[in-house]
């Protein structure tokens, strides 16, 4: 079950001008979190801003005994919720609801190929170790605007996973989108060996990665990032269109029914 608490923060590492991590003090929410869940938090409790945004779980905190003493959130700051927590610091305390929302599957057949734009990297740091765990081969496939804005790099190649990096301006990595380089790596892999894509970041991009998957007649699931009021169905200001058992389309709420969607369900505008 969701759990509320106003978690203290526990660090605040900017990474750049815009992106900052933070840390916050929820035991009980990290404890339960899964790859590809959420969170939904607000700076202070007055009216501006009024709701709640959803973050993306971006890692589980552990103490030596490895119990869970918090979570991070991967944050860009590009309005007034999102300059709060950019701006926040160590003791203060902000609201946080969670674990929200259905997860990554992390038993994938094979190899498990992770496809992030922006900060669309967000649920993948918890994803990969989870795999890392089981043994999973990975490959991230990560497009930023430029080298500046590609983050973690580190922290993945530590977990073996291989890195195939992609830049708006040619800065870091082949130039242009990240499309490009994972339409290649299935060309190249036979169709015997089996790979679970997982994708996140903007909408067209993700429409993109599950018409890529389908053409190479790959699973793929894809982590929506819709607007949300509430995060748990109440306000339906997130729906999205799927295809129901009989292939029509019809809406459900990307809180309670997602965010992660097989990439071949949703109805791509």
């Amino acid at each position: 079950m969701p759990i509320d608490v106003e978690a203290p923060v526990i660090d605040n590492r900017r990474l750049s001008g815009e992106y900052n991590v933070l840390a916050l003090a929820a035991p009980g929410i990290a404890a339960q979190a899964r790859p590809g869940q959420f969170v939904m938090v607000k700076v202070g409790h007055g009216h501006d801003p009024l709701l709640r945004r959803p973050f993306s779980v971006f890692e589980i905190l552990r103490d030596a005994s490895g119990t869970p003493t918090g979570l991070t959130i991967l944050n860009k700051q590009v309005g007034v919720s999102t300059s709060r927590l950019f701006d926040a610091a160590p003791g203060q305390r902000i609201s946080c609801l969670g674990p929200l929302g259905k997860p990554f599957t992390v038993d994938p057949p094979g190899e498990a190929w992770m496809v992030a734009g922006g900060v669309g990297l967000a649920p993948f740091a918890l994803l990969a170790e989870v795999l890392h765990a089981r043994g999973t081969a990975m490959t991230l496939f990560y497009g930023a605007r430029k080298a500046g804005e590609l983050f973690y790099l580190d922290f993945f190649a530590q977990l073996g996973v291989r890195l195939i990096l992609t830049t708006e301006d040619g800065s870091r990595g082949e130039r242009g989108r990240v499309t490009g380089p994972l339409e290649r790596e299935f060309a190249a892999r036979p169709a015997s060996a089996p790979v679970l894509t997982y994708a996140c970041g903007p909408e067209g991009m993700l429409a993109a990665v599950a018409r890529v998957a389908a053409r190479a007649d790959r699973p793929c699931e894809v982590s929506v990032e819709r607007v949300m009021g509430c995060g748990m169905g109440g306000c339906y200001s997130c729906v999205i269109p799927v295809r129901g058992d009989d292939g029509q389309p019809h809406n459900v709420r990307s809180c309670i029914a997602g965010p992660v969607f097989a990439g071949d369900a949703i109805v791509w505008e």
